[in-house]
């Protein structure tokens, strides 16, 4: 599974906004590699922030 679609997996399934730091944990990967993605992410739309530093799929 390519990265990207880890991330976006594991925020679905957690149902609430999470930051860097749970992702990294509950994927297993580096906390380098979830940021490099995440920027990627944001960038094109797909999470978005309800709070500072927390991030969900967008709807």
């Amino acid at each position: 599974m390519e990265t990207v679609e880890k991330v976006l997996e594991v925020m679905k399934q957690a149902g609430v906004p999470l930051n860097a730091g749970k992702i990294a944990e509950l994927t297993g990967l580096e906390r380098k590699e979830i940021d490099k993605t995440m920027k990627q992410l944001k960038t094109s739309g797909a999470i978005v922030s309800p709070k500072t530093c927390y991030w969900e799929p967008a709807k």
